[in-house]
């Protein structure tokens, strides 16, 4: 979705300026105001990510504003412009909510730099307020009778009360995020901050300063010290998500928090002591990584003191239709229509696909299928699965089985799914086990394991 920054000036001029600045740099889309009055009837029309607002106006100035937006906005972030060298200005501006300041005249990759700052800050901020609401709204969406799931609660309800750190492992899509919110809601921390951070979202120098914060002169444009995610969560919780994504310098500093307790922020000289509880989460090997050279070990067991592997939707699917009857429900009170129930076909199809996108990708169809129904039943023509006839052969072929016992039955199924899934890996990887094990994200030796005993030859796929 295209940023919305509303720049309020009254020099024409300087407003125009900033709108051919900042529009093809940031993609965003800026919208102009030339007086405070101006600016507070256009938000009350429109969402705005930020607020770009000069000091010095006519009538309603810069300060009487911002108070405003705080007062109306408060989650809101705004940028002030001020006349160079005017410190004073700057330093009230700060005092009094601004996330920033900017002194005019300016130079184009200062202001370029600092307003894709206020704006990452500002859709981070907006996101874990998202995230808040959804879970305050919504607190079950981590549901399942089966049993990998009943294991999984009862070790979210066990490292709960602990304060120790924890890793979640797992497939895209298998809810990670709603596990880390789980933990924080049921931990003595949950009326304290539940700060989350999409790591691989967010570029690695940025990343660092967002983390730890930095004082001003820590590099170009630091024109005040800053407070990082860190000293924000602190007596709170910090969810690190997607955590195999991030660099080896990020991951030395992350070590240090993890064993010490404290960072240090860019810039300074002084450690800063934090008391955060760390949850972290990946979908990646780690071991292959480590096994790569591109994840610290020292940093993977500091990680992995209280481990949580959340089973992918194939492993359980016992739970698809409660899941399914779950998400509809909630996804018509968010559309506003009247709710659906799902009929038996559509059940059977849902229960049938392999999801290799789990509980997101069921999400997403339901979606789609709610939009497309016509009446008050979910049917097989409003669910946009496309492989449908592979359902209905896979159900044919189930009905055959009918007449095996349980296991001879299992054993051929399980047979099936491991010569095609791992003969594709291995096609993929030229015979490669080593390359098809990290595709398959598990250890060669099991892999090698898996093939001894469903009879697979790596060397038909050379």
């Amino acid at each position: 979705m295209t940023a919305q920054i509303l720049v309020v000036d009254d020099e024409t001029d300087m407003t125009r300026l900033l709108q051919r600045t900042l529009e093809p740099e940031l993609g965003c889309k800026v919208t102009m105001a030339f007086s405070g009055e101006m600016a507070l009837d256009i938000l009350d029309q429109t969402a705005f990510d930020l607020v770009v607002c000069d000091v010095k106006m006519p009538g309603m100035d810069g300060f009487e504003l911002l108070d405003r937006i705080k007062a109306g906005y408060p989650d809101l972030t705004v940028v002030m412009l001020t006349a160079f060298g005017n410190i004073e200005s700057a330093v009230k501006a700060i005092k009094a909510g601004a996330y920033d300041f900017i002194a005019k005249p300016f130079e184009r990759d200062e202001i370029i730099f600092k307003i894709r700052k206020a704006l990452e800050r500002s859709l981070l901020l907006k996101e874990n307020k998202r995230l808040l609401k959804d879970r305050e709204a919504d607190p079950h969406d981590l549901i399942g009778k089966s049993e990998p799931m009943q294991r999984v609660f009862d070790q979210i309800r066990m490292v709960a009360a602990s304060d120790v750190t924890v890793l979640i492992t797992g497939e895209s899509g298998t809810g990670k995020d709603l596990t880390a919110r789980s933990i924080h809601a049921l931990s003595p921390r949950r009326e304290e901050a539940f700060i989350s951070v999409n790591c691989p979202t967010i570029p690695e120098f940025i990343l660092e300063s967002e983390l730890f914060g930095y004082k001003k002169g820590a590099f170009t444009n630091a024109t005040q010290d800053r407070d990082g995610l860190f000293q924000e969560a602190d007596k709170g919780t910090i969810f690190l998500d997607e955590i195999g994504d991030i660099g080896p310098s990020i991951q030395t500093k992350l070590l240090r928090v993890l064993q010490e307790k404290e960072i240090k922020p860019l810039g300074d000289t002084k450690i800063r002591k934090v008391d955060v509880r760390i949850i972290a989460s990946t979908n990646r090997n780690l071991k292959q990584k480590m096994a790569d050279n591109e994840f610290r070990q020292d940093f993977f067991y500091r990680l992995n003191v209280l481990p949580i592997e959340l089973p992918p939707l194939r492993d359980r699917i016992m739970d698809i239709p409660m899941i399914a009857e779950h998400l509809v429900a909630k996804h018509c009170k968010k559309m506003k229509k009247e709710p659906k129930t799902i009929s038996e076909p559509v059940m059977d199809l849902l229960m049938k696909q392999p999801w290799p996108g789990n509980v997101r990708e069921l999400e997403n169809i339901l979606v789609q299928g709610i939009l497309y129904s016509k009446d008050d039943t979910l049917r097989l023509a409003d669910i946009p699965i496309k492989d449908m006839d592979e359902g209905k052969k896979r159900s044919t072929d189930t009905s055959a089985m009918e007449t095996l016992s349980y296991k001879t039955a299992k054993e051929k199924i399980l047979k099936e799914f491991n010569h095609t899934y791992i003969g594709a890996r291995l096609s993929m990887a030229g015979g490669n086990i080593t390359r098809a094990a990290a595709m398959c994200e598990m250890d060669r030796q099991a892999l090698q394991q898996i093939m001894k005993r469903y009879e697979i030859d790596p060397d038909k796929f050379r």
